[in-house]
């Protein structure tokens, strides 16, 4: 474990005047600056994501797609400009093989929707146990629909996915294998190209749910080889309201659409319709013009970052938070990295990597509690089960506390949190 001092010295970049550009953050709550750890439920805005999506509305706001004028003409290349962003972002072969949806919950729901003639009664589909719900409901009204059957992939006892386990799993020849990229409840990170790798080898349809890894993490879904990527842009500094469905073109080209009507058509009339191409064909609607052109801003704004740097930053704060949780006593932490189990075959990839988030509980304590108890000291945590029951009862957890970082968070809002915590240990136990 790195000395706290050694946080600073990593960072080669004015991280100060990056934080600057968060205009949430520069608030007060009744005496305390804010602290906000709770970015894996949504990440703060740069100020040119708000700008980008204020000059739309001022400037350019008219329906994409659907008009001769200038105003339509800007919005429509605005819009799809950032398609093609995002497909640069991702590392995706064709723009059409990006979607835009309102979030990876409605991401997930196309797939599993639009899979539903080609799955058939007892295929077997497996899901991740450490999913969140918006990557375990859709399966299973899938499953409901068609007769198929879900298996969930176990973890290990330190709530890794447990690799042997999935192994055995993959000789049922699954036609589903959903599995998450990060988790968001404890930051756990998983192999996905090993992962993935080893399902298509049996001929599983495999889809990745990129909520908690977008912003962190690097992706590339050429080295992934999923046939789905999905993820939302608030998560990655951008707006709500607005998600991304990367598919193969030839598995998002058989997917029957979810939704109908507006420009997904080609032609309509009372005895038949006919389906427009992609990506059209999987937009039906007046889409989230505003927040796709804020998404193309928060893209551009990460673009513009060190982003290894502010990776090598954020692990060293995950590292410190955990070793600060560690030294504060009577704290249990979920999922975390620990030593003795590197190279535990079970363990996913040999290592333990948390991405972004920290789970924990102050020892015999509702988490609830904590979690009122930290916001009355200006310090913003999740408390809950965190959209992921089935992983909670695989920890015999009703729920758990969860301060989670972002690229603006800093060393002081670590020791602002612990300082909070601390207190609120005094006060319940």
């Amino acid at each position: 474990m790195k000395p706290a001092s050694s946080l600073s010295s990593a960072v080669l970049f004015d991280h100060q005047a990056l934080r600057d550009q968060f205009p949430a953050l520069k608030q007060t709550i009744g005496d305390h600056p804010l602290c906000y750890l709770d970015t894996a439920a949504t990440s703060q805005k740069p100020q040119a994501v708000i700008d980008a999506m204020t000059e739309y509305y001022q400037l350019n706001n008219a329906n994409v797609h659907r008009a001769a004028h200038q105003l339509s003409a800007r919005a429509t290349q605005q819009y799809e400009a950032v398609r093609q962003q995002v497909a640069e972002f991702i590392h995706a072969q064709r723009q059409d093989e990006i979607i835009f949806t309102h979030g990876t919950t409605e991401s997930i729901n196309m797939v599993a929707y639009g899979l539903t003639s080609q799955i058939k009664p007892n295929d077997v589909m497996l899901i991740d146990t450490a999913a969140h719900h918006a990557n375990i409901v859709p399966w299973q009204e899938l499953a409901k629909r068609t007769g198929a059957v879900i298996k969930p992939i176990p973890l290990t006892t330190d709530a890794q996915l447990d690799i042997a386990a999935f192994e055995q799993l993959l000789t049922l020849k699954p036609k589903v294998v959903a599995l998450c990229h990060v988790s968001n409840a404890l930051g756990t990170l998983n192999p996905v190209n090993e992962l993935v790798a080893k399902a298509k080898a049996v001929g599983a349809i495999t889809l990745v749910d990129g909520a908690q890894a977008i912003a962190h993490l690097p992706v590339d879904v050429q080295k992934i080889d999923c046939d789905f990527y999905v993820f939302s842009g608030h998560k990655m500094y951008g707006p709500t309201g607005v998600g991304i469905l990367y598919g193969r073109f030839h598995q998002l080209d058989q997917l029957t659409p979810m939704l109908t009507g507006g420009e997904m058509i080609k032609t309509v009339s009372f005895e038949q319709t006919e389906f427009g191409a992609l990506p059209n064909r999987l937009e039906a609607g007046t889409p989230a013009i505003a927040e796709v052109i804020g998404l193309g801003a928060a893209i551009h704004f990460l673009q513009q970052l060190p982003r290894e740097q502010l990776l090598a930053h954020e692990q060293q704060l995950i590292h410190y938070l955990q070793q600060q949780l560690q030294q504060l006593g009577a704290i249990e932490l979920y999922g975390i990295a620990n030593d003795k189990h590197s190279g535990d075959k079970h363990c996913a990839g040999g290592q333990r990597h948390n991405i972004g988030a920290v789970a924990f509980n102050l020892q015999g304590e509702h988490h609830q509690d904590v979690g009122i108890l930290l916001d009355q000291q200006a310090v913003a945590v999740r408390c809950g089960h965190h959209c992921a029951m089935p992983l909670m009862t695989s920890l015999n957890l009703g729920g758990c506390c969860r301060a989670s970082i972002g690229i603006y968070t800093n060393k002081q809002d670590v020791d602002q949190f612990i300082h909070a915590l601390n207190t609120v240990k005094e006060l319940l136990l």
